[in-house]
């Protein structure tokens, strides 16, 4: 009798473990599945690409805003984001205060990024982007408050677009904590401006908390 006392005993602790086990690895699981948010920022290194502009220099601006990740998979999600961002470019002038010239075009942009997670914490993300000018000024002075041309009543300025689609691709290390590092290059695939081959090239570096 007490051998088979023992033997449910044991049985019952066995049982109750794995019962543990299996309950914290569904808890888990649902835990890496469940939707994220975040916000992040970083520097802008933007510049113009086309046959119809000779390959200025690049304006160093900065993005901010914040983010969702959906989980699809265990190493597959979905991530949109809403973005402010500074892009332009930049030009040797003389004649002014200033030996540089800006042209100043701000976006929201929003990518919506699918994202590969190729070890732990490490992951490749590519997707299109869609961007919604806000603001468009030429600044013959960008180190100072003088200098700004508003170029949307201005008849001597191009036409610029206000609707931009473009493509997004690069790396983002995430740490267990939610603290996250990106890397990455966006494209536009549409002109900035009718009858001008001319598009937003950006090179973007930064960092974010994800909770």
């Amino acid at each position: 009798m007490m051998k088979l006392f023992k033997l449910l005993s044991v049985s019952a602790l066995l049982i109750g473990a794995v019962t543990v086990s299996n309950a914290q690895e569904d808890a888990s699981n649902k835990d890496s599945m469940a939707v994220s948010f975040g916000v992040k920022g970083g520097v802008n290194f933007a510049t113009l690409d086309g046959g119809d502009i000779d390959s200025p220099d690049s304006r160093t601006s900065f993005h901010v805003g914040v983010l969702a990740e959906i989980p699809v998979a265990e190493i597959f999600s979905v991530q949109v984001e809403a973005l402010y961002s500074g892009q332009g470019a930049e030009y040797d002038f003389r004649g002014s205060d200033g030996d540089k010239a800006e042209l100043q075009l701000d976006y929201i942009n929003v990518p919506v990024l699918a994202k590969f997670y190729v070890v732990k914490g490490l992951s490749i993300e590519v997707g299109p982007q869609f961007s919604f000018l806000v603001n468009d000024e030429f600044d013959f002075n960008p180190n100072s408050d003088n200098g700004d041309i508003d170029l949307e009543d201005n008849p001597a300025a191009p036409d610029f677009k206000t609707f931009q689609v473009g493509a997004a691709g690069g790396l983002t290390f995430q740490t267990e904590s939610g603290l996250f590092a990106t890397a990455r290059y966006v494209r536009d695939l549409t002109d900035i401006a009718k009858d001008a081959n001319i598009q937003n090239s950006v090179f973007q570096l930064g960092v974010g908390f994800k909770f």
